[in-house]
């Protein structure tokens, strides 16, 4: 049984457990709750994306656990911006479960990122394995310019 309300988060901690380290947060939430209406947390900011460059590519890592390929997409918009969305299936409850604490969260994630103009956007390559996406982005390469000396007269 929750101590306290559903209408604060729907946090389900025990404020006389002395395991619970829960701190009752007026704000927490309040992002995910506009955006998100409904029971589900998101998991909007929650994705954790790592941007490693190297010399030949943009790699980009996505920790997405218990999330199945199926669930992820992955997409270019115009104007080079690298979208990874999807949607986290929430456990299915029943009603003799008695849960003491739920901190995964569920629902639908968006991440955005502005690729650089040497992408190969048409080269792009994803792989999903234990639970980590890689999105791999190879770069063009970058012809030096030219430097031609003159000669001074005089």
């Amino acid at each position: 049984m929750s101590i306290i309300p559903s209408i604060f988060g729907n946090r389900r901690s025990n404020v006389f457990d002395p395991f619970s380290l829960d701190i009752w947060d007026p704000f927490d939430g309040f992002l995910t709750q506009t955006l998100n209406s409904g029971k589900e947390t998101s998991a909007f900011a929650n994705t954790r994306v790592d941007w490693k460059e190297t010399p030949e590519a943009h790699i980009f890592k996505a920790d997405l656990p218990g999330v199945k390929k199926e669930e992820v997409k992955v997409e270019v918009e115009e104007g080079g911006i690298l979208q990874i969305c999807g949607e986290r299936s929430k456990e299915q409850e029943e009603k003799n479960d008695k849960w003491h604490r739920v901190e995964r969260s569920s629902g639908k994630f968006l991440r955005r990122f502005r690729l650089p103009e040497n992408a190969k956007m048409d080269e792009m390559k994803a792989c999903m394995e234990n639970g980590v996406l890689t999105i791999t982005v190879p770069k063009e390469e970058v012809k030096k310019p030219e430097v031609k000396t003159i000669e001074i007269s005089g």
